[in-house]
């Protein structure tokens, strides 16, 4: 079982047990990102992953890993690394999962969320409109993220919070959205 997964430097040829993951596509790029797995005995190996690397994600309570590139976002499953689901030429820039195993993602403007396949994601709404979304750290079930407020050169590197209870999205430090 997978329980670690981190985007990695390309390996030395023969230093780990690798596995290719792609989609045949006229629309591929030429890029590749690698994923180092850790399984829960110890042993190492290594995910190649059609697209430039934008984020990785674990769920434990999933059993699900969800890794994001330029071309593609992967769900695989952590019990033996097949591939659960793919979704071609995806917009989000950023993944993260939420306490109770939702996937949450971001794209430049929207954060949204899933329980179930990534196609059928759900936009969070937002009080302000948002640009430049990046993920920070999950306190508890609140998600600390920077954002600018779009189209505002005078709001930049806004502090924002999602509640993965209500899921609601708000100022840091101010009231509900």
């Amino acid at each position: 079982m997978i329980i670690d997964a981190k985007i990695t430097n390309r390996p030395n040829s023969g230093d780990f047990k690798e596995r290719i993951y792609d989609n045949e596509s006229p629309w591929n790029s030429q890029a590749w990102t690698w994923v180092k797995f850790l399984e829960k005995d110890g042993g190492e190996w290594i995910g190649n992953f059609r697209g430039n690397g934008n984020s990785v994600a674990l769920s434990a309570v999933r059993n699900e890993i969800v890794v994001l590139t330029s071309d593609y976002a992967f769900r695989i499953n952590t019990n033996n690394g097949d591939v659960i689901e793919i979704e071609g030429r995806p917009l989000y820039k950023a993944v993260t999962i939420s306490p109770d195993g939702t996937i949450v993602l971001a794209d430049y403007y929207y954060i949204s969320k899933t329980n179930e396949s990534l196609k059928e994601s759900q936009v969070i709404k937002s009080p302000i409109k948002m640009d430049m979304i990046e993920f920070k750290e999950w306190t508890g079930n609140i998600l600390e993220f920077k954002c600018d407020e779009f189209l505002n050169e005078n709001k930049k590197n806004i502090l924002m919070e999602l509640d993965s209870k209500t899921w609601e999205i708000k100022e840091k430090n101010k009231g509900s959205a």
